[in-house]
């Protein structure tokens, strides 16, 4: 197996070198390790400088944002498959030895995560039983939240040709809305292993940057309204959507913002004529 590694990064001096050397001390070497400096206006392009014998540094002109990033990471990448890292976390350094044994087994699996760490505010928490990665089908499961950790996750590069690389135009929520378009199509494999530390809690996540987060959920479960897929499943997204619509309409109203507040209100029932046509 061929892996290249991508690891976007914007404004994380603090953390970006660590994130790195995890991928350097890999037990089972990439092919190649592509960093996407998003325009950083710290010192990380220093850092990453350091390394530059040892990985392809690509620069933006001007911040564009993570998926802008990952995407093109992935278009120049040569490996068969693609593995992601984000900038402020870490890998095992068994990770890809690990999963490229597990894809050897499973080998019709195009897409597999291993489990995690979750340290958040310097303190290892538990995840909360919903937060429990599933394996195989999994699409009904990745439409409440986000089942799928970019860090944690190795893709075949056919999967994009299927089902396209991030969406550029979501300012968060970005990964949420890869694997809803991928988890119709594929099935998504799982190594029981905590293979990656995932932190949180710092004040550049984008989390802490948008209120109603579930804003940019809602446009990507509306992308698969008209789709053809498992009634089942088309049930279980637009229960979830109108859902959805009615918090987000709900926090809008708190907030004054009551044209924001009407427009989801009006999507809210928008889906439930869908789910009750006759009534």
């Amino acid at each position: 197996m061929n892996i290249t590694v991508i690891i976007p990064t914007y404004n994380r001096e603090a953390t970006v070198e660590q994130a790195l050397q995890s991928v350097l001390d890999q037990t089972a070497s990439p092919q190649e390790i592509i960093v996407v400096d998003d325009a950083s206006t710290d010192n990380t392009a220093e850092i990453l400088e350091k390394y530059s014998t040892e990985i392809n540094i690509i620069t933006n002109n001007s911040n564009q944002g993570v998926s802008f990033s990952r995407n093109a990471g992935i278009q120049v990448a040569n490996g068969e498959w693609i593995a992601f890292l984000d900038s402020d976390d870490i890998w095992d350094p068994h990770k890809l030895e690990k999963q490229k044994e597990y894809h050897e087994a499973h080998p019709g699996e195009l897409i597999s995560q291993c489990d995690e760490i979750w340290i958040r505010n310097g303190v290892r928490v538990n995840p909360m039983d919903k937060h429990t990665k599933q394996s195989g089908w999994i699409f009904e499961a990745c439409v409440p939240l986000c089942m799928v950790s970019p860090s944690a996750v190795i893709i075949h590069q056919s999967v994009f040709e299927k089902v396209g690389l991030f969406d550029v135009n979501l300012p968060a929520c970005e990964d949420y809305d890869l694997w809803l378009r991928i988890a119709p199509h594929f099935e998504i494999g799982l190594l029981n292993e905590k293979l990656m530390t995932r932190y949180g809690g710092h004040e550049d996540q984008l989390s802490r940057k948008y209120w109603g987060m579930d804003r940019f959920r809602i446009t990507s479960m509306e992308k698969h309204i008209d789709s053809n897929m498992d009634p089942k499943w088309k049930k279980t997204l637009l229960k979830e959507l109108e859902f959805k619509c009615g918090v987000v309409a709900a926090g809008a109203k708190k907030r004054d913002n009551l044209e924001t507040a009407a427009l989801y209100l009006e999507k809210q029932r928008t889906i439930q004529e869908i789910l009750n046509p006759e009534e």
